[in-house]
């Protein structure tokens, strides 16, 4: 059976403050710019998740899109949307929420979500024009 890939695009607002404990004020406000405001400030991120899977020769899916959409609102949305990043997203404490770093970390939370096929790409938008691509480990 050839493979095919499935995408769901979702979406979820969120604050975020760009921090690393590992620099001093000056460097941090020196590398992050406004993006290191003590406030924090949002992002309305768009998510795109891709599965791989054969399509199931009775259904012809390799997923039920519905289902897609509730294992990635369930794991992801419920948990980041509205949130302070830094602060209310237990996946995030101890990191830089950058968009890297926010990507693998929803990696993480949708990995072993998936019986009938497997998490192949996640692309994160936190603008319009700066994303970031991950294919796991």
């Amino acid at each position: 059976m050839p493979l095919v890939y499935v995408t769901r695009h979702l979406h979820f607002s969120a604050a975020h403050r760009l921090h690393s404990s590992l620099l001093n004020d000056e460097s941090n406000a020196h590398l992050y710019g406004a993006c290191n405001n003590p406030l924090g400030h949002g992002h309305n991120y768009d998510l795109e998740v891709t599965v791989v899977g054969e399509p199931d020769p009775v259904t012809g899916m390799v997923i039920d899109l519905k289902e897609l959409k509730e294992i990635v609102q369930r794991e992801v949305i419920d948990r980041m949307d509205h949130k302070f990043l830094n602060f209310e997203v237990e996946s995030l404490q101890g990191m830089v929420p950058t968009a890297e770093n926010i990507v693998i970390a929803i990696w993480q939370l949708l990995k072993d979500q998936f019986h009938t096929c497997r998490l192949y790409e996640l692309k994160l938008y936190e603008t319009p024009r700066n994303m970031a691509v991950y294919r796991g480990e």
